[in-house]
């Protein structure tokens, strides 16, 4: 259903993207920020599936700064180059990036992000910086900017079996963003990926629906 384009980024810059469009006239558009592990297979079924449900979505791909067309297995030499690729790169950057994503499909009307992993507090930022309502799939990174405070609607999913966020940083969400959704399920981190170990296809569900639900009230055709 997808392409792959390229868009425009700092500079003289760019950097490639994964687009996919809905049969029929978009309901809004998404820009889907990846995991640490680039715009893989399982990010740009994410991208396809949204277009199937009507909107336009694209993912750039934030790793082109430092090396092009990475795409990394869910095992420990993938998690840990991913993390050595995140490390690498300014969250300014990828900002001007998710910006540049949305000025792609700009056309499709109201925006939204939705992020996983990594990608979940690229959401996030995108909230608090951009403007753009936010869908927040288990951030690790979250907490470090949780009084950035946020200037659209939010909406975070958590595994409440998730070593990596725990219930005190899920309850400093809710302290931070009080008008935000925080939904939390008997998951792990990274329950949305059925790539993983921890996919967890009940929990997947519910949380894809209320996604649906965000982006219905927030940025398709009528909100």
């Amino acid at each position: 259903m997808g392409s792959r384009i390229t868009i425009g980024s700092d500079g003289m810059q760019c950097i490639g993207a994964y687009l996919a469009q809905p049969e029929h006239a978009p309901r809004g558009g998404i820009v889907v920020a990846q995991e640490i592990f680039g715009v893989n297979a399982h990010i740009r079924s994410l991208v396809d599936r949204f277009a199937a449900h009507g909107y336009c979505a694209i993912a750039p791909a934030f790793f082109d700064h430092l090396e092009t067309g990475v795409e990394l297995d869910y095992d420990a030499q993938g998690v840990a180059r991913g993390r050595v690729l995140v490390d690498g790169l300014d969250l300014d950057t990828v900002m001007a990036d998710v910006a540049s994503a949305a000025d792609a499909i700009g056309s499709a009307g109201r925006i939204a992000v939705i992020g996983y992993c990594w990608g979940g507090t690229v959401a996030l930022l995108a909230a608090c910086r951009l403007g753009l309502p936010a869908v927040s799939y288990y951030g690790a990174r979250n907490v470090a900017y949780l009084d950035e405070g946020s200037r659209a609607a939010l909406q975070f999913h958590f595994g409440e079996r998730d070593q990596s966020i725990p219930a005190m940083a899920v309850q400093r969400h809710r302290e931070a963003f009080p008008e935000a959704e925080v939904f939390v399920y008997p998951a792990g981190h990274g329950f949305n990926c059925d790539r993983r170990k921890d996919y967890d296809e009940p929990s997947a569900t519910l949380a894809a629906r209320r996604t649906l639900d965000f982006l219905e009230r927030n940025i398709g055709a009528g909100s």
